[in-house]
């Protein structure tokens, strides 16, 4: 007779797995979900090959797979994304009847559309890829165009977002002054839209509104152009990902020399440590909030790294508490509204 899991209220027999390199954050994540990390077997072989087998048994039961695809020196992008296609496809064949896969950061997503001929889209083969190994559903946080990445699956997608618990940092810190929040760029306005909708909710008044405008063209980045009032404010900048900083570090640029009286950056995914050190050497920026969505660091909420200016807000709380929402069929409208929620027994 199989062993009960302890601590696992939400859904009887639902089995978490992570990858080596995933681990650590998965054990955060299932902390918070109420569910125990489930073994798995990993061996390695000559040439690079690789094998999984789930020690525990999956045959019609739930399956939660947790990967993190920001890559490393160690293990790029394109070596994560086949171990976790490798395992679906394992636990598919072991007869796991549903496979949710939970991606904090979801690599290839900006490659949502074609700017010129011939261009790839892949985050539509990232989706194929997917599906043909077995994903049943899709958790991801703060994609880059949710509308997009609904069009490139066949299968359900929860979209999670990092907005509540940034809304939450700001409003603790900066509730009085006076705050306008600025997209680096058209396309990120959607995005400051929502920010700015639960940041007027929290605080009861107004909050102003601007971007800055930006093309880019063969790589090369131009434009700066501010578009809205920002004298003597506040100003909090809100984007999805900090792979350069370059984008960043040029809106911040704009506003200073607009005479902002300080400006604040928010940002949910940073794959690239070159990013964040490009922000903090900016004389431009005072502070930097990330998350760790990417995987890196353990650090509690407040905890200030590296020059002092950025501070890491833990994910695995938002997504555990997703996870226990989604095998108990609750809703997550609560999750997407306001941070910090509570779970509902």
């Amino acid at each position: 007779m199989e062993s009960q899991e302890q601590g696992d209220i939400t859904a009887p027999g639902a089995r978490f797995f992570a990858l080596s390199e995933s681990a650590d954050f998965a054990t955060r994540v299932c902390e918070q979900a109420r569910l125990r990390l489930s073994p798995l077997e990993e061996q390695r072989f000559e040439g690079g090959e690789f094998k999984f087998r789930p020690l525990d048994s999956v045959r019609g039961r739930t399956a939660v797979v947790m990967q993190s695809l920001a890559g490393t020196e160690a293990l790029p992008v394109g070596e994560r994304l086949t171990r976790l296609l490798f395992l679906l496809l394992g636990l598919r064949d072991a007869g796991a009847e549903r496979r949710v896969v939970l991606l904090p950061y979801l690599t290839f997503a900006r490659q949502d559309r074609r700017t010129q001929m011939r261009d790839p889209v892949a985050s539509r083969y990232v989706a194929e890829m997917l599906e043909a190994a077995g994903a049943s559903q899709l958790v991801a946080l703060d994609v880059h165009n949710p509308a997009a990445l609904d069009n490139a699956f066949r299968i359900p997608v929860v979209h999670l977002s990092a907005l509540p618990m940034l809304v939450d940092h700001f409003a603790t810190r900066f509730g009085q002054e006076d705050l306008t929040v600025i997209s680096p760029d058209i396309g990120g306005i959607k995005r400051v839209q929502m920010f700015r909708e639960q940041l007027i909710a929290r605080l009861g008044r107004t909050v102003g509104i601007a971007f800055v405008e930006k093309r880019r063209q063969q790589a090369i980045l131009s434009g700066g152009t501010l578009v809205g009032d920002v004298v003597g404010r506040t100003v909090l900048i809100i984007d999805d990902l900090c792979a350069t900083g370059e984008t960043l570090v040029r809106a911040a640029s704009a506003c200073h020399e607009a005479r902002a009286g300080a400006v604040h950056i928010a940002v949910t995914h940073t794959p690239v440590a070159a990013g964040i050190d490009a922000l903090e050497a900016s004389d431009s920026i005072c502070s930097i909030v990330v998350t760790d969505s990417t995987g890196f660091g353990t650090a509690p909420p407040g905890t200030r790294t590296g020059s002092g200016k950025r501070t890491i807000l833990p994910v695995a709380p938002l997504l555990g508490q997703a996870i226990r929402r989604i095998l108990a069929g609750k809703s997550l409208s609560s999750l997407l509204e306001r941070w910090p929620v509570l779970f509902e027994e």
